[in-house]
């Protein structure tokens, strides 16, 4: 097969912060893991995609793909779609995604893991679609199976935080971090943590009609709240992490179910808007 064809696969995995620092999934003992091949890129309609690495897990055909990095003249929207559109073109139907997260709210501590439940889309990043024409309802922005199955691997295979199994996750533009007013700004809205990683990607898999949730480690105290957080210790968390987060994520991917009957797939409609002639 050639490497410039997508492969077909159900399953993927966008690796973020906290795995950023190992090869997923080569890096990681897991049973019933065999790495099938690596693509070095796949040409999109919004530019090269990243690398991706298709492998199986007991049967289950996932693709895998790191977000994180920017690659030098790739806007993250343009980076998102060029995924996405990867990910439609293989059939992918239900998404894990993981990544790092500020806390706004007090109780909420570095190393603690956040599944979150909803979110508050404060980026400037609005009309990020990769041209299907959908209505996307985002009354359900993230699969309840998915969900409980991140709930039950991170209790499963704990940390040295505790596990929340809901959160509105604050969601801002990179590559900055936010000042001590925005943050206060956001925690008056509703939000528990901030990070940069849920929108565009939860409008992009309503989109494609695929199934959607993360699990978030806690990193750092967004600026303002209980204490000054320090680079050193920002590091010492995504290294020491990184191999339990793969592993969660390899855990809630082999117990999905083949079947869903979540209602994901029912919250995008054809659009109602027409041409007028």
């Amino acid at each position: 097969m050639s490497k410039t064809v997508v492969p077909a696969a159900s399953y993927a995995i966008i690796g973020g912060s906290s795995t950023n620092s190992l090869n997923f999934p080569e890096e990681i003992t897991f049973p019933g893991v065999k790495v099938l091949e690596f693509y070095k890129s796949f040409p999109t309609p919004f530019g090269d995609s990243p690398s991706f690495v298709l492998f199986e897990l007991n049967g289950k055909r996932t693709l895998t793909c790191v977000m994180h990095g920017w690659r030098p003249g790739v806007t993250r929207a343009d980076a998102s779609r060029q995924i996405f559109w990867v990910f439609q073109q293989a059939g992918v139907q239900s998404i894990l995604s993981e990544g790092g997260v500020g806390a706004i709210s007090h109780l909420l501590r570095p190393r603690d893991l956040v599944i979150p439940n909803d979110y508050l889309d404060f980026s400037l990043r609005k009309d990020v679609h990769i041209g299907s024409g959908y209505l996307c309802i985002m009354r359900q922005p993230f699969c309840p199976i998915l969900r409980t199955l991140l709930v039950k691997a991170s209790e499963e295979l704990p940390g040295k935080g505790r596990v929340f199994d809901r959160s509105n996750y604050v969601v801002t533009d990179g590559r900055h971090f936010e000042s001590p007013a925005e943050v206060q700004h956001y925690r008056m809205a509703g939000g528990d943590v901030i990070g940069q990683s849920v929108a565009p990607e939860v409008y992009l898999a309503r989109e494609i009609g695929a199934c959607y949730a993360r699990l978030e480690l806690v990193v750092n105290y967004a600026e303002g709240i209980v204490t000054d957080w320090s680079h050193e210790e920002l590091k010492d968390i995504f290294y020491e992490e990184s191999t339990l987060a793969g592993k969660r994520l390899l855990m809630a991917l082999e117990a999905l179910p083949e079947e869903r009957d979540c209602g994901c797939g029912e919250l995008r409609k054809a659009t109602l808007l027409r041409e007028r002639k």
